[in-house]
């Protein structure tokens, strides 16, 4: 796990939808938000939440929308999603900000978790090598280092899926936990990594500098639906099918929340950013992190609901990895529920 504390003053009003309640939340670790001593209080698990990807639970918790729907946050940040992942299966969270491959891959495992609300309709993940370190192609990379947010994340997945389309074995290169921050830039300036598997906005300020060649993007809807054949669901709330049975109001209260933000990033304009994103978060270049979101703003979900080709995309591209996987037998109707963003789309006349 990885901590740094963000404290920022109150700003004024931020869009229509941020009106009475501009403050940015307390250190990003633990973050909390108290409405009442009735507030519903929630445990959530993020893996690396100053990925772009994880924008909307940024802008939620910046914006107060988790208080206002009367719940008493709590958000542990953790360097990527399987260890997010692990803190929901050890009861540590009571949900998780992660991708949705992870809700696939678990009920393999007999492990049923649904998928609350939609973020993003694309991983908004790159694969980039380093110009002076990296290889030119996907079928270069025998026995590199290659950095992702953290071993058994989506952005490893997705780096394995690749690789093995060129040919190349996930047991021909060495995965390197990195985060999403400085910490990964530094790790492909120095060398220590010969190419990253991370999301924004780590890609575009190394684009920006001239320092990586893009081997694999998907940053947007066309270059996600072209790489995957289809809508690939990425970002999304997942919790144990039993926390979603045992607590319905906090689960309505969460999608409200999040479909909330979801409504306000379509129109958020480059100030409005300023206003919710911590500091640490743009890596000290707020111009890349504004090109990065400006690129990647579409693959936002607008409602919070899952495509009808979402769940059986990620299926197939899960099959491609695993022989054993066949997608047929999976139930893929039991890892999503669009009820929650309906209702809350209804309930604010979206």
């Amino acid at each position: 796990m990885f901590s740094h504390s963000v404290t920022r003053r109150q700003w004024g009003r931020v869009g229509v939808m941020a009106a009475a309640s501009a403050c940015l939340p307390a250190p990003a670790t633990l973050r909390a938000q108290r409405r009442s001593d009735a507030a519903m209080p929630v445990r959530m698990a993020v893996g690396g939440q100053a990925g772009l990807c994880y924008l909307p639970l940024t802008v939620a918790l910046g914006l107060g929308f988790f208080r206002e729907e009367g719940l008493d946050i709590r958000v542990v940040d953790y360097a990527g999603g399987a260890f997010a992942l692990q803190a929901l299966q050890e009861g540590t969270a009571d949900v998780c900000c992660g991708a949705f491959d992870h809700v696939v891959r678990q009920q393999l495992r007999g492990m049923p978790y649904r998928s609350l609300v939609l973020l993003g309709r694309a991983p908004q993940l790159t694969l980039a090598t380093s110009l002076r370190h990296g290889p030119k192609a996907l079928s270069g990379f025998k026995g590199m280092r290659v950095g992702v947010t953290a071993p058994g994340s989506s952005t490893q997945f997705l780096a394995s899926l690749w690789l093995n389309q060129a040919g190349v074995s996930s047991e021909d290169v060495s995965f390197v936990g990195v985060g999403v921050g400085s910490a990964a830039v530094a790790a492909l300036r120095q060398g220590r990594v010969h190419a990253l598997c991370l999301p924004d906005p780590v890609i575009t300020l190394l684009e920006h500098r001239g320092e990586v060649r893009l081997l694999v993007d998907t940053r947007t809807l066309k270059s996600s639906a072209e790489i995957f054949d289809g809508t690939m669901p990425a970002a999304c709330l997942y919790a144990p099918q039993v926390y979603v049975q045992r607590h319905s109001s906090e689960v309505q209260a969460l999608v409200n929340a999040m479909v909330r933000a979801l409504t306000w990033l379509q129109t958020a304009s480059a100030a409005d950013l300023a206003r919710v994103v911590p500091a640490p978060y743009l890596l000290g270049n707020r111009g890349a992190y504004l090109a990065a979101f400006q690129n990647a703003r579409e693959t936002f979900s607008p409602d919070g609901l899952m495509p009808d080709d979402g769940p059986a995309t990620a299926a197939r591209v899960l099959a491609q990895l695993q022989a054993d996987v066949v997608p047929a037998r999976l139930a893929l109707d039991k890892t999503f529920s669009n009820d929650w963003a309906r209702q809350s789309r209804q309930q604010f006349k979206l």
